[in-house]
């Protein structure tokens, strides 16, 4: 499981020009899902997600997590990241979990997530999607399950 997370001021997802979701203060997540990845993956990222330490308090310092600021999450699905670009010019999509397995995960990731934390907004999964966001800081990081 691979995720790209970006601390945003808001961020929102559209399909088809309609509104999907939309958060203020917390996390973007572009989720990727591998072809071996697993309920374990999940547990794992959630808590990783939940807990990094990634807002800062008054000092400037990143030593609050999503759960001390009581922050929302946009989760939108992102197959691309496993995206091998490595050879030719067409990236390579083979280790990716395909779409069939990868929705039931996805759904999961997300149900588990709101179990978690309170505000969870979350694109469509397999649909082109219009994602903006402000990101605050601008602080991107990218997380890779064990």
């Amino acid at each position: 499981m691979r995720v790209v997370i970006q601390r945003v001021k808001n961020a929102s997802v559209d399909v088809n020009g309609v509104c999907a979701g939309e958060i203020g203060r917390g996390i973007l997540v572009l989720l990727g899902i591998a072809k071996d990845d697993n309920e374990r993956d999940i547990d794992w990222m959630i808590e990783k997600i939940v807990n990094l330490r990634i807002f800062e308090k008054k000092d400037g310092k990143f030593d609050e997590s999503l759960l001390d600021v009581k922050g929302e999450i946009l989760v939108v699905s992102q197959f691309t990241l496993y995206g091998d670009c490595s050879k030719g010019r067409r990236p390579s999509f083979s280790t990716a979990m395909a779409s069939a397995d990868a929705k039931g995960l996805f759904e999961m990731f997300v149900e588990r997530l709101r179990k978690r934390v309170g505000h969870v907004k979350t694109g469509v999964f397999q649909t082109h999607m219009d994602v903006m966001l402000v990101n605050d800081g601008p602080v991107t990081l990218v997380i890779d399950s064990p």
